[in-house]
């Protein structure tokens, strides 16, 4: 049964696990179209379907009453939403709130990351899946690379601390930078981690269970070169880390399929429409845009009705490459 202590304000749901993480999409739109989170062609969600600025900002504050402790804000591309930086201020002032952190693909950084450190942003995650410009621009099939490692440097000007990359390793598409990557992270005292692709969304670019490449795989690529020692060291998210030795760089492995993250689950993620989404290779969910505005102003309800989905957070995702999709929604919409 899920509970909350009325005196620490823990949401845990029924296995015991402690929700203390909450990762918030602020938008669908991105101005990349990487082929292993969107289609080519897509249709974008109409501007009454997505949760304003304020309801994120209410629920942000109501999260972090409920013993949430650290924030993260995704999308499609978080720097695209207008007056982003509004958002961002605002969340970064509530207390109780441990972390604010981002995920972004570095293209607005170059403009954006010395206002995002000052706005209250502690950390960045940056997705680069090459080093190459023309592979680049197949992945994510309109981006610029020096774009990106532009709004890179100018993260490390601003004084983030252990930045890091995320990478998805597609066979046959990037593995052979696995190396080159590594080497560059090193090189800047920055982190990285492997992702394994997951399985939402329908996409027209390749067979993910041809393209799949292990953690495993990644690891036994890196330790050609580096030694990786163990480490209990988390940032709160599902990556086990390792330690490049003799460096200050970290190297993380979300291992969804062939290492499953989901016994220590302690997130949970609302999607740019206001679904409370209690796992993210599942459809339990809780309409939260339905909550806030049939009951303006009433954050009674809202955290009862947050309170409340712990109860049917499930054990675990159930992806499974063999088949062609589990999840219908694209990364993008689900918060990446």
């Amino acid at each position: 049964m899920a509970t909350t202590d009325n005196n620490s304000k823990r949401l845990v749901d029924r296995f015991g696990r402690h929700v203390s993480y909450a990762r918030l999409s602020v938008t669908d739109r991105c101005d990349f179209r990487c082929v292993y989170c969107m289609s080519e062609d897509m249709t974008f969600l109409p501007r009454a379907q997505v949760l304003t600025l304020e309801e994120i900002y209410t629920l942000a504050r109501t999260f972090t009453e409920l013993g949430v402790t650290k924030l993260r804000l995704t999308g499609g591309e978080p720097l695209v939403r207008r007056n982003i930086l509004w958002l961002v201020r605002e969340i970064g002032k509530l207390p109780g709130l441990g972390e604010l952190v981002l995920t972004t693909n570095g293209s607005q950084l170059d403009r954006l990351a010395e206002p995002l450190s000052d706005a209250g942003v502690k950390r960045i995650n940056l997705s680069l899946d090459s080093l190459h410009e023309g592979r680049f621009r197949t992945i994510t099939r309109v981006g610029d690379l020096n774009k990106v490692l532009r709004g890179i440097e100018a993260a490390r000007a601003a004084g983030f601390k252990r930045l890091k990359l995320n990478t998805v390793i597609l066979k046959n598409r990037n593995e052979d930078e696995i190396l080159d990557l590594v080497n560059y992270v090193v090189e800047r005292g920055m982190d990285i981690s492997f992702i394994e692709e997951m399985p939402l969304g329908l996409v027209d670019d390749h067979n993910r269970a041809l393209t799949f490449y292990s953690s495993d795989q990644v690891r036994r690529d890196i330790e050609t070169r580096y030694r990786l020692v163990p480490t209990t060291e988390t940032t709160g998210g599902p990556a086990r880390y390792f330690q490049v030795a003799d460096t200050d760089s970290r190297v993380g492995f979300i291992s969804p399929h062939s290492h499953n993250f989901c016994e220590s689950c302690n997130r949970v993620r609302v999607t740019v429409q206001g679904n409370l989404l209690l796992c993210l290779g599942q459809e339990h969910s809780v309409d939260l845009r339905h909550v806030l505005r049939a009951n303006p102003g009433d954050d009674a309800r809202l955290r009862q009705a947050i309170i409340d989905s712990m109860a049917i957070k499930p054990e675990g995702h159930d992806f499974d490459l063999n088949r062609q999709v589990v999840i219908m929604r694209h990364m993008s919409v689900t918060g990446g």
